[in-house]
């Protein structure tokens, strides 16, 4: 079953800080893609804005309580992190974080993991960031862990970075089980992650056949770890250009190339947000 197909990734919340007036706009943007066909709606999982999107003194929500403040401000759509690095929470905070929204959302949470990147706001906060190795293997093991966590009884995992022992998440999740989405392209790590845990992958690639091939690495992996790789939601990442026309184009290839779904980038006006909506309607129907 496809986990979603028409994600809207708030990436920025603007570079004015108004308070109230942030989130305000926000939930407008949110509430008007929820009722122009995106079924998915996800925000950053950062500290402070990057550059790219107005720099450190721009607004940044932190995730998990903006999650579950959308939560009861919207109806259908999926809800998750794209993504949690995997170095700002223990895999413990992570899972009941996600587990509050799961329930705040009546079932609509995703738990989104990557290794993470922007080491500049590591710095500006005091939070370690080890190499790409190491945060690899300790993304394989919080995965681990809150596959543990999120199954039912009480979780008892011993790794080398992280350890839980007879530890409770209660509430419990309002479905069976948490899709998880695993971010990222990395052939050797990121993507037999995915194959191994996750119900979502998402890659980063504009040319079609670098997605094809992508794809094609992730079906090898699932063969590897004895899983269907349609048990996999294949959606990519992009921005939607100002031209419909030709987003149409971008999305019908990434179609072509064995994506399942997109997720866009939410343009900075939100009367372009149900345009969008519906190009991603007519390629990636329910």
């Amino acid at each position: 079953m496809v986990l979603f197909r028409r994600g809207v990734h708030f990436g920025s919340y603007g570079r004015v800080d108004d308070g109230p007036g942030v989130f305000g706009r926000l939930v407008e943007s949110v509430q008007a893609a929820e009722e122009s066909g995106f079924d998915a709606v996800s925000v950053p999982d950062h500290l402070q804005q990057n550059q790219v999107g107005g720099g450190p003194a721009s607004p940044m929500f932190e995730a998990y309580t903006l999650l579950g403040a959308l939560a009861v401000r919207t109806a259908s759509v999926r809800l998750f992190a794209l993504v949690s690095p995997v170095t700002l929470r223990s895999p413990g905070l992570l899972a009941k974080a996600v587990t509050t929204v799961d329930v705040l959302s009546r079932g609509r949470a995703v738990l989104g993991v990557g290794a993470g990147w922007d080491a500049a706001e590591h710095e500006a906060y005091g939070i370690g960031f080890p190499g790409t190795a190491e945060r690899m293997d300790r993304l394989d093991e919080e995965l681990a862990v809150c596959a543990a966590l999120l199954a039912g009884p009480p979780a008892t995992v011993t790794g080398a970075y992280y350890s839980v022992r007879g530890a409770w998440c209660s509430p419990r999740p309002v479905t069976e089980r948490i899709p998880v989405l695993v971010a990222g392209g990395g052939e050797r790590r990121t993507l037999n992650l995915a194959a191994r845990y996750g119900d979502a992958c998402n890659v980063f690639a504009d040319d079609p056949d670098v997605m094809r091939h992508k794809f094609e690495v992730l079906e090898e992996h699932c063969r590897r770890a004895g899983r269907e790789p349609a048990e996999i939601t294949k959606t990519v990442f992009g921005v939607a250009p100002d031209d419909l026309a030709e987003f149409a184009s971008v999305a019908r290839a990434a179609a072509g190339a064995g994506a399942d779904g997109m997720i866009v980038i939410a343009p900075e006006d939100p009367a372009r947000i149900p345009p969008i909506g519906r190009v991603l309607a007519d390629v990636f129907p329910d």
